[in-house]
């Protein structure tokens, strides 16, 4: 009886610290800038997170064990996402996520390359192909060319250009130079181009000569403050045009904010999550469906930021599904180069045809923001021919 006693008091504590593993939350590793000039990102960011993470858990997890994302704050400073990219890096973890400004991805992308796995959040970014570095979004190219189409088919010829000076501007103005250099477009002529710093708290002369250009639109590229500067400086200039903004600053918060400053008409390249009420029955629309009552459930509007957060997040999470928790960087990397026919809020995915990012133009539809609802409308089909 001694004896028999003593085994099983051995066996149940062989069997505690398998329950102790299990009961631990699977951690994974975020960089975002939670301070600093793009918190406004980050916030929506961890909104997004946060929602996964309890839609997750509440159905019981993967694998029957919960997960938490575990956030560091890279205060938008490209040298201290480094700092905390080669924390993460110690830890030999098979992916991180974040961060989600142009510059901080910039930053961390050359640490990557034998793994971990990185999800950026920002569209900005151009990582090689068959790497280990994934950019969120639909590329800067891909935004401009629906705009080209869009501008084509109002009938603008003459477009005025101003973007900001750093990582963000420069990767717009190589995708304008591109796109507006297509024989396609030979009827749009950019006719002034002003750059400014983000810092600027004024933009007087480079709106002065915006205006004495003469152009129909205005394609204004920054996010955030600065975006905020142009929209004063138009006004404050007396320009009355319509501007095109990067899909960065679909933002609800921060365009409310801005209603005293709003041109006569405001558009975007926006995503289909922006206008549930014009896609057909499939299974975008179901994808759109599920995420918009995610986030009504925990009270939220999502918008841009929690957009670009969603997808990729879900297709880690997937693979880690599949894999288990012993899933190697270079097993979530072949399981992301290889996905195509997945259907998220952007759209089919399919990272064989479209390396590093997985969606394009075709999940592009300009959005005009209408100041009185407080909402985006849609004013294009996928890709940025305008509704007739």
């Amino acid at each position: 009886m001694k004896r028999l006693i003593a085994n099983l008091c051995i066996a149940a504590l062989a069997v505690i610290p398998s329950f102790a593993v299990a009961a631990d939350p699977y951690e994974i590793n975020v960089i975002l800038p939670m301070t600093g000039a793009g918190a406004f990102l980050g916030k929506a960011d961890t909104n997004a997170l946060n929602v996964i993470e309890q839609t997750v858990n509440k159905a019981g997890g993967i694998r029957g064990r919960q997960i938490k994302f575990v956030v560091a704050d890279d205060e938008s400073n490209p040298a201290l996402a480094v700092q905390l990219l080669n924390g993460v890096l110690a830890k030999k973890v098979p992916l991180v996520l974040g961060s989600t400004l142009a510059a901080t991805c910039s930053a961390m992308g050359p640490l990557i390359k034998d793994g971990p796995v990185e999800y950026c959040f920002s569209p900005s970014i151009r990582p090689p192909a068959g790497g280990y570095v994934y950019s969120a979004g639909v590329g800067t190219l891909d935004l401009v060319t629906a705009i080209s189409r869009y501008f084509r088919d109002r009938g603008y010829k003459k477009i005025a250009v101003i973007t900001t000076t750093d990582a963000t501007g420069q990767d717009a103005d190589k995708s304008i130079d591109t796109v507006f250099a297509l024989p396609e477009n030979h009827s749009l002529s950019i006719v002034d181009r002003e750059h400014y710093n983000g810092a600027d708290v004024s933009i007087a002369g480079q709106m002065a000569h915006i205006t004495a250009s003469g152009a129909d639109v205005l394609i204004a590229w920054s996010t955030g403050t600065p975006f905020a500067t142009v929209l004063r400086g138009a006004r404050d200039a007396g320009l009355d045009i319509p501007i095109m903004s990067t899909n960065g600053n679909m933002s609800y918060d921060q365009l409310h904010q801005y209603s005293g400053i709003m041109p006569k008409e405001l558009l975007f390249p926006g995503l289909p999550s922006f206008s549930p009420d014009q896609l057909p029955k499939g299974a975008l629309k179901d994808a759109v469906t599920r995420f918009l009552t995610a986030f009504k459930a925990a009270g939220l509007t999502p918008q841009n930021g929690e957009n670009q957060v969603w997808d990729p997040t879900l297709i880690l999470l997937d693979a880690i599904k599949k894999y288990g928790f012993d899933v190697t960087a270079t097993q979530l990397r072949d399981y992301v180069n290889d996905l195509h026919g997945w259907t998220g809020i952007y759209g089919t995915f399919d990272f064989r045809g479209i390396p590093q990012r997985g969606v394009g133009v075709d999940a592009v539809i300009i959005q005009r923001w209408d100041p009185a609802k407080e909402m985006f409308v849609g004013v294009s089909r996928p890709g940025g021919a305008m509704l007739r």
